[in-house]
């Protein structure tokens, strides 16, 4: 979709479109290609084999991993582009960045952060070619714990751009066709997945949160722009492979500048407060779902919880329900630690093409690395705070942009099926209405409580039902509907349904 179809999210959430011309002419000074001189003083990485993952139509690689088996037992390279080589301090490249803090992602559209000869071009990690990095060495034991780290420039050359369905049909699908046309790195992908699943048994033991909640991938005809299905988008082995490697590069790099002592900026996230947690312990029991907090709010009730839960028709709702129960991650200078991923020190280091505070962590490690630790240290952390500020609220702005994105390009999917008749799930039960995700594709829209005309219904909030006060018929999560689609209505980005059938 272009993104003219998205012109009135733009103006309603302040987004900038375009860069200055002064920003642009400063993006066409930097050089295509890696020189020899740039080179000088990196580790060369050249030789090791690296690849990224990442999406179908992803533009812009920051990251591209590589594991080898050591003594004790893995050694996991995260590559991450080295951005703040291009973008300097004080920059006008760096102050646009700033400005906008975050790349915003629109159904085949992007708002980027930086200029797309940055993005797209030398900051990104293609495949073949001599790019710049920040590269974090990790060694693990046999079991998957950490048990060193080290942290330098390097210079990669990335062998191959794989893709998540690709990294899928050769470790969940063994599809021997797509083995043997990627044979060159079998071996490593299966390696990876190795380590990753450690990596991740180690992450759950400590009581890690991991949150399902799908979203939805927009299959799009590119040459009519049109929208063909809407679907839910898939999590495989791959995606967590790479959410494994990344969290541990971010965990690592965040210890190390701890250790330091040397201010930075840290994702945190607060526990939850003890009301809402309340609550959502209460609708569980009106759920039939036994769960105990204990005296201490811990994540791993939580972890646990979401396992036993899965594939349990409530799912989704309870993922729901937790996540509104829980604080909002945030950028502070002051480490309180990670509540949902159960982690003592985090922070954002591995996409710095797209998120402006892993562009400020680069350049606190290369600060650390290089013994460049002068300063007011009490005005230097003053500024990070304000920074950190800045850049929560610009995140929240792109996250509410992205959603309306989607309810736009649902509505535009389902404008020409009006009068249509689909089988639903109910996914949500408000005051209001019944929350309806069609089964033939991901998309939900709202069956108001005023087109239930059969009775008289009341919302129970505790068991999230609506009852009927006469013929007490109840709609609860999980329940079965059919219903027609009798409006769209696109300046409100919303789908009204009503009950057929019945």
């Amino acid at each position: 979709m272009p993104t003219s179809h998205f012109a009135e999210i733009i103006k309603e959430f302040k987004l900038s479109e375009t860069f200055p011309e002064k920003v642009l002419k400063e993006a066409s000074e930097v050089s295509a290609k890696v020189s020899p001189e740039e080179i000088k003083g990196r580790k060369d990485l050249r030789s090791l084999l690296t690849v990224t993952i990442d999406g179908e139509t992803a533009k812009d690689f920051d990251d591209a991993i590589s594991v080898k088996r050591n003594e004790s037992g893995y050694t996991l390279w995260v590559s991450i582009a080295d951005v703040s080589h291009y973008v300097r301090p004080k920059s006008l490249l760096d102050e646009e960045a700033m400005s906008r803090a975050t790349s915003v992602y629109f159904p085949g559209e992007c708002l980027p952060m930086l200029p797309e000869k940055l993005s797209n071009g030398i900051c990104s990690l293609n495949p073949h070619e001599d790019r710049l990095t920040f590269t974090a060495e990790i060694d693990f034991d046999a079991q998957g714990r950490r048990i060193g780290s080290s942290f330098y420039k390097s210079v990669i050359k990335s062998a191959a751009r794989l893709t998540y369905t690709i990294v899928r049909q050769v470790l969940v699908d063994k599809d021997e066709s797509v083995r043997q046309k990627w044979s060159s790195v079998v071996n490593d992908l299966m390696l990876m997945e190795e380590l990753a699943d450690r990596i991740g048994v180690q992450r759950t033991e400590r009581g890690s949160i991991d949150f399902d909640l799908p979203e939805p991938e927009i299959i799009q005809n590119l040459e009519e722009g049109t929208v063909e299905k809407i679907v839910r988008s898939e999590r495989n082995k791959a995606h967590k492979l790479i959410e494994e490697f990344m969290i541990a590069a971010n965990e690592a790099v965040a210890t190390f500048i701890a250790e330091k002592k040397q201010p930075s900026l840290y994702r945190i996230h607060d526990k939850p407060d003890a009301e809402k947690i309340s609550g959502f312990s209460e609708l569980l029991h009106h759920l039939g779902i036994p769960f105990r907090i204990g005296k201490q709010i811990s994540p791993a009730s939580f972890s646990t919880l979401l396992r036993q839960i899965k594939g349990r028709p409530e799912e989704r709702l309870i993922n729901t329900m937790l996540l509104r129960s829980m604080k909002q991650a945030v950028y502070d200078t002051d480490n309180i630690g990670h509540f949902g991923l159960a982690s003592d020190c985090y922070t954002h280091f591995t996409s710095p093409i797209r998120r402006y505070p892993d562009l400020v962590v680069h350049r606190t490690l290369s600060k650390v690395l290089d013994g460049k630790r002068g300063g007011d240290k009490g005005n230097e952390e003053g500024e990070l705070k304000q920074l950190a500020k800045h850049c929560s609220e610009h995140e929240r702005v792109a996250m509410k942009a992205e959603y309306a994105s989607r309810d736009k390009i649902s509505c535009l999917f389902m404008k020409e099926k009006k009068g249509e008749v689909y089988e639903g799930i109910i996914a949500g039960v408000t005051k209001f209405g019944l929350f309806i995700e069609l089964i033939p594709f991901f998309v939900q829209g709202l069956l108001p409580i005023r087109k239930l005309k059969d009775d008289y219904y009341v919302f129970i909030e505790k068991n999230q039902v609506l009852v009927g006060r006469k013929k007490k018929r109840r709609f609860q999560i999980g329940d079965r509907l059919t219903v027609q689609v009798v409006g769209v209505n696109m300046d409100k980005r919303w789908i009204d349904f009503e009950l057929k059938n019945d």
